[in-house]
């Protein structure tokens, strides 16, 4: 199989493209380097950069023909979203759409989405599953679904197939250790305690330690990224042996709490890892876990490297490697 894909240079692209890899399929990687790391794309791929709102130069490099394409490159910060909407309007709508439109200029007919359970919000049941009511909360996640409704309209009107492949919380790096740089400016809970681990943070913050749950802290759904990556090669399966679009779940459907991980990481990595207790952040619900049955049926996919040791454990790994590179804030 041939595929390219968006955003492949970044933290999730760069693991989707070693599993694509490690099968023998031909990758190609289009990215602008914003976030992604050039020491991270893998030799045997082969690199165009540019970005997703250059459709001229999009078209050109679609033209060499592609069985499949998988769409990565969006800004994925929450909290920065609803600052900067313009940004993430002009990159993830505009971007996103100049994209669905030169793949239908250039008969490319499978487009894999990574998406987001940002699109649900709030959850009002518990675990989510896909047919969840969409009311998202913060301007990430309205992206996100903005572009799932379009890939429907496209898929309806042009042809298009596509899987939207909604994402929970992506953990973790590469389990055989081949992925050495580290992801650039981490919003996220566990690159931030590795951050702390490493001394390049004085100390976390833990929002809320009040919730209903069993510690009283939130609870999420932890996926480690070599999972994810496995999910967008049985994706691509899928819309090549299906003449269909679907739209899936992956999650490991297991919760976990800020605690948990905190406690898991003193032990793992043996660092004291100073923590400060402070407010909930408002709209952060206590707790969010994923029904990723769909994604078992459909697509044959489980998580199978998402324990909390297997996710700590190969990221500690990777800071480590990147320890004299890291300077204190």
């Amino acid at each position: 199989m041939k595929v390219l894909l968006f955003g492949g240079a970044g933290y999730i692209g760069t693991h989707v493209a070693l599993a694509f890899l490690d099968r023998g399929d031909t990758i190609g990687i289009y990215d602008n380097l914003s976030s992604g790391l050039k020491s991270n794309i893998n030799k045997k791929a082969k690199f165009f950069e540019g970005d997703i709102l250059d459709a001229k130069h999009v078209g050109e490099v679609l033209s060499e023909g592609w069985d499949a394409v998988i769409h990565l490159a969006a800004f994925k910060a929450a909290g920065e979203s609803m600052l900067k909407p313009e940004k993430y309007s002009e990159n993830n709508i505009t971007g996103s759409l100049n994209l669905i439109t030169e793949c239908v200029k250039h008969n490319v007919k499978n487009f894999i989405l990574s998406s987001s359970a940002a699109v649900y919000g709030e959850p009002s049941y518990l675990p989510v599953d896909e047919e969840h009511p969409k009311d998202p909360t913060n301007y990430y996640g309205y992206t996100k679904l903005c572009i799932e409704e379009n890939l429907k309209w496209y898929s309806q009107l042009k042809g298009l197939n596509y899987v939207s492949l909604r994402y929970f919380n992506a953990a973790g790096y590469d389990t055989e250790g081949r992925m050495l740089g580290l992801e650039s400016n981490p919003a996220n809970l566990i690159p931030i305690v590795m951050e702390v681990a490493s001394g390049i943070r004085p100390n976390l913050l833990v929002f809320g330690n009040d919730y209903n749950t069993p510690d009283g802290t939130g609870v999420r759904d932890y996926v480690h990224v070599t999972d994810l990556a496995n999910g967008h090669v049985l994706a691509a399966d899928y819309l090549m042996a299906n003449n269909t679009s679907l739209i899936v779940n992956l999650g490991s459907e297991s919760g976990l709490s800020v605690q948990q991980i905190l406690d898991t990481a003193r032990e793992i990595t043996g660092k004291e890892i100073p923590a400060q207790y402070v407010a909930r952040r408002p709209g952060d619900p206590a707790k969010l876990v994923a029904s990723s049955e769909k994604a078992h049926k459909e697509l044959g996919w489980t998580a199978k490297h998402s324990s909390l040791e297997s996710i700590i454990d190969s990221t500690w790994k990777v800071y480590l490697a990147n320890a004299p590179k890291t300077k204190a804030y």
